[in-house]
């Protein structure tokens, strides 16, 4: 089993040093399970935060090979649990397929004051083709 760290230089970067944006646990067949750090985003809304965190999500996962398609649980932070239906809104628009295991928390803030929304993946992804 190799462990690779990862803030990868395609995706939107770690507002701080401190974190590895990335963990890849790959195993000898090269299937790997990806382990994404807890993201957030910029926007007024909490659907434009969503659709941020998302994005930045899609973009970290396709460094390793992966989509959204390949989450197989999601770990979601809210500082308003009264507006889970906008969050799950866009979420059923961007996961689609079987949803994957999940937790939802009401937190009292995020590290980012303006932080409405914190989501954090575990991927899976399916071994490489042999060369």
């Amino acid at each position: 089993m190799k462990v690779t760290l990862d803030n990868p230089a395609t995706a939107p970067q770690p507002y701080s040093p401190a974190y590895s944006q990335v963990a890849r646990v790959e195993h000898a067949d090269g299937s790997a399970l990806l382990f994404v750090s807890g993201q957030i985003a910029e926007g007024e809304t909490l659907q434009e935060q969503s659709r941020g965190v998302f994005a930045t999500l899609e973009a970290l996962l396709a460094a390793h090979g992966a989509t959204l398609a390949d989450i197989i649980n999601i770990r979601t932070y809210l500082t308003d649990i009264s507006k889970l239906a906008e969050y799950a809104a866009v979420r059923r628009e961007l996961i689609t397929g079987t949803p994957p295991t999940s937790m939802t928390f009401e937190v009292p803030k995020l590290f980012r004051p303006e932080a409405m929304i914190e989501i954090e993946v575990v991927a899976a992804v399916s071994p490489r083709p042999a060369a």
